[in-house]
């Protein structure tokens, strides 16, 4: 229950000094984000990753550094519970007419988290729900650039004028091969997709008033409207070989702004004042995307942790399906559950991993933080970590339960938290990503329906090319997956294949890829021992065919596509493009949305990269 005086002194101190700290965290967030433009015009590729990798510390440095100022000045720690509930009071003040308060209230319960005792993370002291509303939120201080602009062309004839208008303001410092042309195209894509419309007074384009950057490109993202119909679109923007700026591709309708917004990819760097905006913008481009998730590709991971973990509760009281042991070959490293009518795994690490692993507890926590700063090319799926996760415990299916209790005893605790009767079981530390169909589950349904349907063959054949296409996809960006078993990559919605086992990726210039060498004599060829010297990161590609292409079908469809990847020469070259500062264009759309249609493949791209059933493929920057 809230006090009935704001009376302790302390209590508003306390709130301003988490205030502040939240402001420098934004402000550094805010700063870096604005500088990626420089980047880009600049072609500063190495600093522009190397600034994604970095910004994406910055929260928890921040946190740390409120936590120690609270105690260090103010004895945060030791003030009683009554004094927290005024805090959480005088906050709430401070963030009227805040531009982020969303963000604000997600760092409130950060640093009080991590304060404060467990038992006392419940609604008087932290912002379960959100306190303030952000709908209509704007930045109306004087010169502040609006959310997003509109322009009216009034006719398809008059496009090239609005469009040449729209380029101009964005301020690019750096020239045009031909804009002109780029405009024409661009206007002839948006003409052929507004075809069979009828325009209507209303007919506008609105683009968001930042450029969204990401490695080596800029993304414009905005609609058209015209009556009632509105298509989301997004135009990329990239440097030519010659370094001059080019209109390379449209993009049209939600299921293009899922794949450049994708949780497989590494998240944007976008100036914004007013962040909630943006994401309600980009909701409306794309409705089926949670709002958690737009939060996470703008990078700010922590909102978007707050808004998922809203979400599931808000599911766990509508619904009344068990938590369970998830579907697939159970793992020997990670523990994996999931509620059925939920679109999310959980994961935890296992207190004995299997001696066949050779990796501890800590090396596989640092695995997932290099997925998270690396660069994921469309390939891995993101990650959200948690700690101390509470679920009702009726919600636990007995197997699932009896799981958790053999395999990872040290990291769950069942208790009545609340005093309220209600049990829960408690996760000291939990991994939690999109739900994917496991790989090996999934074609093993098309291999076992292909004799009577034989559509599912040409769909196991697709699924086997992407399965080849991620593994290259990934080695562009400089990942070894290590253990390349069908099992630890999924199939998402649309067909493509992602990896999700993180425990044994190696940076892929870390590894020393050799040629299996031939038998010294008849001894060494009859036995079932290995004859020859391996190091701890020696990797023998020839060797990956037995343990992936057991199956005829499969093998067929993968020796036709990828029989690069049981060559040392195929990982080695790309070892020497990195070592030598190279850095692959991957762009994360299909060569059918290039403005220029006769443009040829970059130069650095995935040897013989197969393309999927009935679409080309692509690589995201």
């Amino acid at each position: 229950m809230f006090p009935q005086r704001l009376d302790a002194p302390q209590a508003y101190a306390i709130a301003q000094a988490l205030m502040h700290g939240f402001n420098q965290h934004y402000r550094m967030f805010s700063a870096e984000s604005a500088r990626a433009k420089q980047r880009f015009e600049t072609m500063d590729w190495q600093g522009q990753q190397r600034a994604q990798r970095e910004r994406i510390e910055f929260y928890d440095l921040q946190v740390s550094e409120c936590m120690r100022r609270l105690d260090r000045e103010l004895e945060a720690s030791q003030q009683s519970m009554a004094v927290w509930q005024q805090v959480k009071l005088h906050y709430i003040g401070l963030m009227v007419d805040h531009l982020q308060p969303e963000l604000a209230e997600t760092f409130f319960n950060s640093v009080t988290t991590k304060i404060l005792h467990r038992t006392h993370f419940h609604n008087d002291f932290i912002f379960v729900r959100a306190a303030v509303s952000t709908e209509y939120l704007e930045n109306n201080a004087p010169g502040a650039e609006p959310i997003y602009r509109a322009y009216y062309p009034g006719a398809l004839a008059q496009l090239p004028d609005s469009l040449n208008q729209l380029i101009a303001q964005l301020a690019l410092q750096c020239p045009f091969a031909d804009l002109q042309r780029d405009i024409g195209w661009l206007a002839a894509r948006i003409s052929e997709r507004l075809k069979g419309l009828t325009l209507r007074p209303n007919f506008q384009i609105q683009v968001l008033s930042s450029l969204f950057f990401r490695n080596k490109g800029a993304y414009l993202v905005g609609k058209i409207i015209t009556g009632y119909t509105e298509v989301a679109f997004s135009v990329p923007i990239i440097h030519s070989a010659d370094g001059k700026l080019v209109l390379h591709a449209a993009l049209f309708g939600e299921d293009d702004l899922h794949g450049l917004f994708s949780f497989a990819r590494a998240y944007f760097m976008v100036h914004m004042d007013v962040p909630s905006a943006y994401v309600r913008f980009l909701h409306s481009l794309m409705p089926r995307k949670p709002c958690a998730e737009i939060y996470n590709a703008l990078g700010l991971a922590k909102q978007g942790k707050t808004l998922f973990y809203r979400d599931f509760l808000h599911h766990l009281r509508h619904s009344s399906d068990q938590l369970r042991i998830a579907p697939g070959i159970k793992g020997l490293v990670m523990l994996v559950f999931d509620l059925p009518s939920f679109p999310y795994v959980f994961k935890l690490i296992k207190d004995h991993i299997a001696s066949s692993k050779d990796v501890t507890r800590a090396q596989v926590k640092a695995k997932y933080q290099l997925v998270k700063r690396h660069d994921r090319g469309g390939r891995m799926a993101d990650t959200m970590e948690y700690s101390l996760v509470a679920f009702p415990r009726s919600r636990f299916s007995e197997e699932l339960l009896a799981e958790l209790q053999a395999q990872a005893p040290s990291q769950i605790e069942i208790s009545d938290r609340d005093g309220d009767g209600q049990m829960e079981l408690i996760i000291s530390h939990l991994y939690i990503e999109r739900r994917l169909v496991p790989l090996n589950l999934f074609l093993q349904e098309c291999l076992a329906e292909a004799d009577s349907k034989p559509e599912r063959r040409a769909v196991m054949e697709r699924a086997v090319i992407e399965y080849g296409n991620a593994i290259k996809e990934l080695v562009a960006t400089n990942i070894f997956p290590g253990d390349m078993l069908w099992k630890n990559f999924g199939v998402t919605r649309g067909g493509k294949v992602v990896f999700y086992d993180y425990d044994e990726i190696e940076y892929l210039t870390d590894c020393n890829f050799r040629a299996v060498p031939p038998p010294r004599d008849e001894m060494d060829e009859m036995s079932g021992e290995v004859w020859y010297s391996v190091g701890p990161r020696d990797v023998f590609p020839e060797t990956f065919g037995p343990f992936l292409l057991g199956h005829p079908a499969v093998r067929e469809v993968f020796m036709r596509h990828h029989a690069d990847l049981l060559e040392p020469a195929f990982w080695q070259q790309y070892q020497d493009r990195i070592r030598t500062g190279q850095m692959p264009d991957v762009f994360p759309y299909e060569p059918s949305r290039f403005l220029n249609e006769q443009e040829a493949w970059p130069v650095f791209q995935s040897p013989r990269l197969a393309p999927r059933v009935g679409e080309a493929v692509g690589a995201d920057f």
